[in-house]
């Protein structure tokens, strides 16, 4: 049963470079929540980009915050309880309707789990999932079919990959990459985009291929900031079609308020 005094819900994903929010009017899900607004701020926000962002008064909402950053997280809260915000839940891992099967559930990332308890809404009942994330950093997560979170990869995103070659290196510039370039790449700047673009998609690639192996074939689900860039490139793949799901960290942070369990798949 939801928990209507968690609504209006602002669901909150502290990230290494953003954080996101999702605003969650009412405790509705068929099968998923969607914010009916959701928007970012850059971790060096100011005090007039929150409040020019938020609809209302930040204490009309029950707060709700999954955070891989302390620091970030920490100024966050602070703001909030400097505005007399009575109902902020910093959540761990057990405030999850999720089942963890790793030794140190306490060290994975609150948005992977998000992402599960999300998937678990959406996948087919009794068949695993992998949940790609791509964001500053790229998570390739796999579910098993009872819906339990089974552990995954982590691998630097396309920016901090580009930066990281940039600082240290001499001569190499900073690129950014916005389309898929060719593979061939004739200068050093081609090169660079090739090599990122290409060796990101590969090694998604090659993650749901051995995450897959010996199983039945699992649905895959695709989200973060730069996954509408790759949509396309990864349905290419013999191992499933990814499905797009904007706001699925969000949506799971949403669920840990509606008091239950997923719709569909979880046993």
């Amino acid at each position: 049963m939801a928990d209507t005094n968690s609504f209006p819900l602002m669901a909150v994903d502290v990230g290494n470079s953003r954080i996101k929010f999702g605003d969650f009017e009412h405790p509705l899900a068929d099968p998923l929540p969607h914010p009916q607004r959701a928007f970012a701020v850059e971790l060096d926000w100011t005090l007039a980009d929150l409040e020019g962002l938020l609809p209302r008064d930040p204490a009309s909402y029950s707060w709700r915050i999954a955070s891989v950053n302390r620091p970030a997280a920490a100024r966050l809260i602070e703001w909030l309880r400097e505005r007399q915000v009575p109902r902020i839940l910093p959540l761990k891992h057990t405030d999850l309707p999720l089942e963890i099967h790793v030794p140190r559930p306490d060290q994975v990332g609150l948005d992977r789990l998000a992402n599960v308890v999300a998937a678990n809404r959406l996948r087919v009942a009794g068949q695993p999932a992998i949940v790609i994330d791509l964001g500053s950093a790229i998570t390739v997560d796999l579910v098993s079919p009872a819906g339990a979170f089974s552990g995954g990869a982590i691998l630097p995103g396309i920016t901090i990959s580009s930066k990281a070659l940039h600082e240290f290196t001499d001569l190499l510039p900073l690129v950014e990459v916005t389309e898929p370039p060719d593979a061939l790449g004739t200068s050093t700047l081609a090169a660079i985009r090739s090599g990122l673009y290409w060796g990101m998609v590969g090694a998604v690639r090659e993650l749901v291929a051995r995450m897959s192996e010996g199983s039945l074939a699992p649905q895959i689900f695709l989200t973060g900031g730069a996954a509408p860039r790759f949509a396309n490139i990864l349905t290419l793949q013999g191992e499933g079609t990814p499905q797009f799901v904007p706001h699925l960290t969000l949506s799971g942070i949403a669920l840990t308020a509606l008091g239950g369990g997923p719709k569909k798949g979880m046993r």
